[in-house]
């Protein structure tokens, strides 16, 4: 075994890595052993005998795993949280979410004239009171109350 430590101490000085990051091709370590000057080193270099082994870097692979999996909302479970309830999802986001589209469907139903003036008034109130879950919940309340003054085309029933 021919020890190549002066080689691979100048290799290394020459490709500014570190000692370790040196890779002496083991088939040709003879030709290496001759090698004595930096000229010498240089040349093994172009020629392939000696080269610098690759960066060992973080793998992603990890983290991207886990960003599936929160992307389809796993990894949620009381062992993950931080923070209290309304932190996370605060009582003024949720209200936002569910008054939003309430309001966006009593809107395009004055609109279109299914819904009067007074009527409107009337549900939008209600709707601010907090009296609606959701569209659905809102529809089928004006439906049980007779307030359209025509029916409904197909589309809303479809749209849950």
């Amino acid at each position: 075994m021919v020890h190549l430590v002066y080689q691979r101490k100048m290799a290394s000085k020459i490709m500014k890595c570190g000692i370790k990051r040196v890779y002496l091709d083991p088939n040709k370590s003879e030709d290496i052993s001759e090698a004595v000057t930096r000229s010498d080193v240089r040349s093994l270099i172009k020629n392939g005998m000696i080269w610098k082994k690759q960066k060992k870097g973080v793998s992603r692979g990890r983290a991207r795993h886990i960003a599936e999996q929160k992307a389809k909302r796993k990894r949620k479970g009381p062992g993950s949280r931080k923070g209290a309830k309304y932190a996370r999802f605060p009582k003024k986001e949720r209200w936002m979410r569910t008054i939003r589209p309430i309001r966006e469907k009593l809107k395009a139903w004055r609109e279109d004239g299914t819904l009067d003036r007074a009527a409107y008034r009337k549900y939008y109130r209600q709707a601010k009171a907090g009296v609606f879950k959701s569209k659905r919940h809102l529809e089928t309340q004006l439906q049980a109350e007779n307030a359209f003054k025509k029916p409904l085309p197909k589309a809303s029933e479809d749209a849950k």
